[in-house]
C-alpha cells in the first residue's frame, strides 16, 4: 500500500487540521479520538509517513510503543479505568479507517460497552474537558 501524504493523520501532523492535543515530542504526536469507542480514549501517531505497521520503521515503532505506555499510565492516573486497550490495526479488513500508523489508547470499565470504532463523533468541548485531565496526569 502507498502511504497518502494527504491522510487526515497527515493534515494533524502538519497543523492542516485541527486536533485536541495531549502531548508531543520528536517522533510521535498524542491526541484524543474524535470519535471515542469509551471516555479517553486517545491515539498515537506516528511522525514517520507509514501507512502500516509493515512499513514503519523499528525504530518509529519503539517510539510510538514509548509513547503508548506513557499515554497509557496518564490515562489510568486521570480516569482510573478498571483496564486499558491498547490496539492498532492494519488495512480496511482489520478495521483501519486511516492509512497512518496509530495506535489506540481505550479505557475500559467492567460493565461498560464500547461504542463503535470510527462511528459517532464526540462534542469538542467535553472531549477538551477530558484532555486536560490526561494532560495533568502526565509524567
Amino acid at each position: 500500500m502507498s502511504y497518502d501524504p494527504n491522510n487526515i493523520f497527515a493534515k494533524i501532523l502538519r497543523g492542516e487540521a485541527p486536533s485536541i492535543k495531549l502531548f508531543e515530542d520528536e517522533h510521535t504526536y498524542a491526541m484524543m479520538d474524535i470519535m471515542p469507542q469509551s471516555e479517553g480514549h486517545a491515539l498515537i501517531l506516528t511522525k514517520e509517513p507509514a501507512a502500516n505497521l509493515f512499513e514503519l520503521s523499528p525504530e518509529a515503532a519503539a517510539h510510538c510503543i514509548q509513547s503508548a505506555q506513557r499515554l497509557a499510565k496518564a490515562i489510568g492516573k486521570a480516569l482510573a479505568p478498571d483496564g486499558v486497550v491498547v490496539s492498532q490495526f492494519n488495512g480496511a479488513a482489520a478495521g483501519q479507517t486511516v492509512f497512518h500508523v496509530h495506535f489506540h489508547i481505550v479505557p475500559r470499565r467492567a460493565g461498560e460497552a464500547l461504542r463503535a470504532h470510527s462511528r459517532e463523533m464526540a462534542d469538542p468541548a467535553e472531549l477538551e474537558k477530558v484532555a486536560a485531565r490526561i494532560r495533568a496526569a502526565l509524567d
